[in-house]
This record gives C-alpha cells, sequence and structure tokens, in this order.
C-alpha cells in the first residue's frame, strides 16, 4: 500500500492538472489576445534514483590486517598447515542521502575461499566484519556476520555478499565524507600478525621441501 501511494505521488507531482494542460497553447499558435505564443519549456524532473546526494559517500574499504584468513595448524607458517583461507578480494559500494535522511550504503563484497592440505571436511563458516567509524577516529558500530561455505569437492570457491549499512546523521549538513566503512575478517592476533607482515605461500620449485617456502 505504501508503495503504490508513493508512486502515485510521483506521478501527480510530474504531470500537469487538466486546466494547465487545456489552458497551454499550442506550439505555433496565438494567445486569447491575438499575441504570438511563445512556446514553454517543459520542466523536467529527474527519476529519484538520479538525483543528486546531499554530499558524498563515506568511503569503504577493506582493513589490511583483517583483508585475508589463513589457518595455520600449531600456528606453523608451512603450507602443508594450512587449513582453510580466505580474501576479500573487493568492494563496490553505492550510497543515497538527500535532505536530513539517513545515508543507506549498499555494499557488495567479492569473496576467494579456499582449502588447504589440513582443512577438515567440505565446508566452512567463516566470519566477517563491517564497522562504521567517524573518519579515522572512534569506531561507531560494529556486526558481525557468517557466510557459511560449501566446497563441494573442489579446494577453491568464489562468493558474493551484499550488505546495506544504514547510517543516522545529525542533520541536514552532516555529510557522509565524515564516516569510514571498514570491512575485514574475523581473524586471531596470529592471523593478523600473518597478514600485517605481507607473508604468503609460493611454490618451491625444486620439490626438495615442498610446502616450505614462505614468501614475505
Amino acid at each position: 500500500v505504501l508503495a503504490l501511494a508513493f508512486v502515485a505521488a510521483v506521478s501527480l507531482a510530474v504531470l500537469p492538472d487538466a486546466a494547465q494542460a487545456q489552458s497551454r497553447p499550442q506550439e505555433g499558435g496565438q494567445n486569447a489576445d491575438g499575441s504570438a505564443a511563445v512556446p514553454r519549456q517543459r520542466t523536467r524532473t529527474l527519476p529519484l534514483s538520479r538525483q543528486a546526494n546531499a554530499g558524498p559517500c563515506p568511503v569503504v574499504r577493506i582493513l589490511y590486517d583483517a583483508a585475508r584468513y589463513v589457518e595455520l595448524a600449531d600456528n606453523r607458517a608451512l603450507a602443508a598447515n594450512v587449513g582453510f583461507t580466505g580474501e576479500i578480494e573487493g568492494v563496490t559500494s553505492d550510497c543515497r542521502y538527500r535532505n536530513d535522511d539517513p545515508i543507506v550504503v549498499d555494499t557488495n563484497m567479492l569473496f576467494a575461499l579456499g582449502k588447504g592440505p589440513s582443512a577438515q571436511g567440505d565446508g566452512r563458516t567463516y566470519r566477517y566484519w563491517v564497522a562504521v567509524t567517524s573518519r579515522d577516529q572512534a569506531v561507531l558500530a560494529k556486526e558481525y556476520f557468517d557466510l557459511p561455505v560449501q566446497f563441494e569437492g573442489q579446494d577453491r570457491t568464489r562468493v558474493s555478499e551484499s550488505q546495506t549499512i544504514v547510517i543516522p546523521r545529525a542533520n541536514a549538513q552532516t555529510s557522509g565524507a565524515n564516516f569510514e566503512i571498514l570491512i575485514g575478517f574475523d581473524v586471531t592476533p596470529e592471523m593478523a600478525e600473518f597478514n600485517r607482515v605481507g607473508s604468503r605461500f609460493c611454490v618451491d620449485a625444486t620439490g626438495n621441501s615442498a610446502g616450505t617456502c614462505i614468501n614475505r
């Protein structure tokens, strides 16, 4: 019911009433006093989805320390010890807000997920979080989400996930530039350190010590 009423209100806002339409002179015609009619330019109204926001969108980015998820048996950085893995490969976002409305941010994240030699089972429920901060300052809100994944006999897969974030504004002058949205895996301190130093596994082409090559 609300959706129908809203559509009707928009239609009424952009269409002239019957009296206005009938009194509008035709192009190339004359006014009632015999003078030449001047064509009137019609007012063009942009669709709501294309109207400009009240300001810029919040920055959305992946926190480097939590961009990857790597399980290591016994916390030993050996390729043979790798269990389930994950990486947030990218995020896209768009926002909308007008007048003093809240900022609504739609995000879409792409996860690349994998199974290492020590992974047990064919599925894993990963966990990630989305946080809203005042720009480069305090965390205003943070929420965790589960990401259940089935590999179906494969050792890797990709999953996309969407989340919508609503950020209240103090007033109509509060801009999206005041906020930042961060995304990351729920990682242990050891995982965060592994990410922070940029450790990545590589292949030992000699075959002499397979599974022990670490690229830092």
